[in-house]
């Protein structure tokens, strides 16, 4: 997290109130309490004021994020979301269901995507190996996340790096073997495929919620695309 700004500047107003209470108490001259008054005002002003604009300036973050996430979803991640919707066993979910779904019925979709359970671990195979082959975008995000101080997406993304490490690691000495059926031997390697396969899901119905909700246009661009590669892919 980022420290406080302008410590010193705010612990100046505080002392110097101080010293005029010290003053007035000295002196027994009431100006001097009003004087103490006035560095405590500012300081609450100019706190509130510095929220607003780092809120203000959090927004703009998000708005920016929003846009970067569109592109690399309906690029480079494209194959990716389309391959785990595709081996999914339940919940059906589809593009299609996605796009002409309200915003009910898409809450309703990401309620049952808590708890997911796919065709077969073979089918979590190629989801796996389009992981690996996306890796730029996951270090494209976690620079975005150090840029733009978003914590949470930055664990997140160490989480998958580390993740398609493993992977990669185990198909580079083991090219002509299936990373899940490793993992199956490996509980804790196993939980760590299914977490960044299922978040990787839940991801994909929070963006396409909070794009519906901000900016309905480009999430039927973006799913317009989803559904003609869905479509092809025979999906």
């Amino acid at each position: 997290m980022r420290p406080p700004k302008n410590t010193l500047f705010y612990l100046g107003l505080v002392v110097a109130s101080i010293i005029f209470l010290i003053l007035e108490f000295v002196t027994h001259v009431e100006f001097l309490f009003h004087l103490a008054v006035l560095p405590l005002e500012a300081l609450v002003v100019i706190f509130v004021i510095e929220r607003l604009l780092e809120r203000e300036e959090a927004n703009k973050r998000r708005r920016l994020m929003m846009y970067i996430k569109s592109t690399l979803f309906r690029s480079e991640m494209r194959n990716l979301f389309l391959s785990n919707f595709a081996a999914m066993k339940s919940p059906r979910i589809t593009m299609d269901m996605i796009s002409r779904a309200d915003l009910a019925e898409m809450r309703r979709m990401r309620k049952e995507a808590e708890h997911i359970e796919y065709r077969s671990v073979e089918a979590m195979e190629p989801v796996i190996l389009e992981y690996v082959k996306a890796r730029g975008v996951w270090v494209n995000f976690m620079n975005r996340a150090i840029e733009f101080n978003f914590e949470e997406i930055f664990n997140n993304m160490i989480f998958i790096l580390h993740f398609i490490s493993d992977v990669a690691s185990f198909k580079e000495h083991h090219p002509d073997k299936m990373f899940v059926h490793e993992a199956q031997g490996r509980e804790t390697l196993m939980k760590k495929a299914r977490k960044v396969l299922e978040d990787g899901i839940r991801a994909f119905l929070d963006y396409c919620l909070e794009l519906k909700e901000v900016q309905p246009e480009v999430f039927q661009d973006m799913m317009a695309d989803y559904e003609v590669s869905a479509h092809l892919r025979g999906q």
